[in-house]
């Protein structure tokens, strides 16, 4: 028996990468000025932050369910049955939509909430690819993933809370703090919303807030795993490549030794983060 495994853009996968996966990508629409766009097909990161930081009106929004259908019937042409592994439900109403749906497929789509996004939903599906190969069924990888969510942790810097404010996808008490100069907020999510854990002044102190996080979640939370065993991750929405080449090499030089991954904040987050956010993560390698 074959599974296919489909997931949506917020995982960064796109093209080229999704086919040498194997696997097929669900768009997630962007929304500036009331019309409809898709990251990499019909809309550069470039144009996007354009938009946000003019202050056009954008936004995300979850795949339609014809698109869902379309693609999970290219996918079952070749396999007898499929895991699709969306954004989180906690920051999307894609992943319940996308459960009310598959009941049209009577049980040859299974759909995954294991509160993931980001580099941490490229993850997940990274180790669904590799369940999919060792022969497990769709049913096994939905159980295997879900069991396994809340091994990682993301943590974010933001310029301001803004944009969170605007779409929700924060804690009230945590909207209640005012954007201040140079003051950065340091959110943390579990994969349902994002919460204020701290307030530093100054983009240095931000990114070694970042970093000190992450090192005492290794010792803590992720203490019974050897290093070969974790991902450490960076992300962000940077308008400047070289800022994120900076950040990139900040992780790197924090965490010797360990294997690092790094992407770009797909769109979708970024509608709710802002641009110049950054963030740090860690989790279980499979």
């Amino acid at each position: 028996m074959k599974t296919a495994i489909v997931t949506d853009s917020n995982s960064g996968i796109f093209g080229s990468e999704a086919r040498a996966l194997g696997i097929h990508v669900v768009p997630m629409p962007i929304i500036i000025d009331g019309h409809t766009f898709y990251e990499n097909e019909n809309l550069t990161a470039g144009d996007f932050y354009d938009a946000l930081i003019s202050g056009r009106d954008t936004g995300s929004s979850q795949p339609s369910p014809a698109s869902l259908f379309d693609i999970w019937d290219v996918a079952l042409q070749d396999a007898d049955e499929l895991v699709y592994i969306p954004m989180s439900s906690g920051l999307s109403g894609s992943c319940n939509t996308a459960t009310a749906l598959s009941d049209e497929y009577e049980n040859k789509v299974q759909v995954v909430d294991n509160h993931r996004i980001s580099v941490t939903l490229r993850g997940a599906v990274n180790h669904a690819c590799k369940l999919a190969a060792e022969g497990k069924s769709a049913l096994e990888i939905k159980e295997i993933l879900e069991e396994d969510s809340r091994r990682s942790s993301i943590y974010l810097a933001v310029e301001t809370l803004k944009y969170f404010k605007k779409t929700g996808r924060i804690t009230p008490t945590t909207a209640l703090i005012g954007d201040i100069l140079s003051i950065k907020p340091i959110l943390y999510s579990d994969g349902d919303t994002f919460e204020a854990v701290a307030k530093v002044r100054g983009l240095s102190k931000a990114r070694q807030a970042l970093i000190d996080m992450i090192k005492r979640d290794r010792e803590e939370k992720f203490k019974d795993y050897p290093d070969k065993d974790i991902w450490i991750m960076g992300s962000g929405s940077f308008v400047d490549k070289a800022d994120a080449e900076s950040w990139l090499k900040e992780v790197t030089e924090a965490f010797p030794g360990y294997d690092i991954m790094y992407d770009p904040l797909s769109l979708s987050i970024a509608c709710h983060t802002g641009p110049n956010a950054f963030g740090a993560g860690i989790m279980l390698k499979h």
